[in-house]
């Protein structure tokens, strides 16, 4: 039986599809469900081309009701994975999957991080501490931001010359590059 991941996301999705793309065919795993609590967030556009099914949620929704973590466990989801997800993920998730949701971050945690980073800030945060390097960090998700076991870092070298965009595409690069690769190492682990 293979694995199910769902996949949270609150806009465009781009790590989204990378994963998306990565199981289309996978003989070991596939993404059962894409999350939103973005009505708008073009991930569900991604979603709707591969033919996944998607689910819009509230605040209400996700923070005083199961029905999230219902639909997760009636799927049968074995790993969470947030790829530009921004709220924090309530306890009754973090209690029925123990190290089992991940998230990436496009900074070399400990900095950068925390309630607020996210996105651009993060890479305005770097260029305005004069970084000599970006990078970004794969985590376990805990009850804070940013603060859980980390299960990868990649850096990327900050040239004098780049700008918001150069440094946004260069961590956007290892991020696709390495974010399908680490979901699929622990999609592995959870097949043993």
């Amino acid at each position: 039986m293979k694995k199910r991941i769902a996949i949270f996301a609150s806009g465009s999705g781009s790590n989204a599809q990378r994963i998306m793309e990565q199981f289309k065919k996978h003989e070991d795993a596939e993404v059962a469900l894409v999350l939103t609590n973005n009505p708008d967030a073009y991930v569900l556009q991604r979603a709707d081309s591969f033919e996944i099914p998607s689910h819009i949620f509230d605040r209400r929704e996700f923070y005083q009701t199961e029905e999230v973590l219902d639909l997760l466990q009636n799927l049968k989801i074995d790993l969470i994975v947030l790829a530009g997800f921004l709220w924090l993920i309530p306890e009754n998730l973090l209690a029925a999957y123990p190290n089992r949701i991940i998230n990436i971050h496009p900074a070399l945690l400990p900095k950068f991080g925390g309630k607020g980073m996210y996105g651009d800030r993060v890479h305005k945060a770097v260029l305005e501490a004069k970084e000599p390097e970006g990078g970004i960090t794969i985590h376990y998700v805990n009850e804070h931001y940013d603060e859980g076991e980390y299960i990868y870092q990649a850096r990327y070298k900050i040239e004098p010359e780049d700008n918001l965009e150069m440094v946004k595409f260069k961590g956007q690069q290892l991020e696709h590059l390495h974010y399908p690769r680490i979901v699929e190492s622990l999609i592995k682990k959870l097949v043993k």
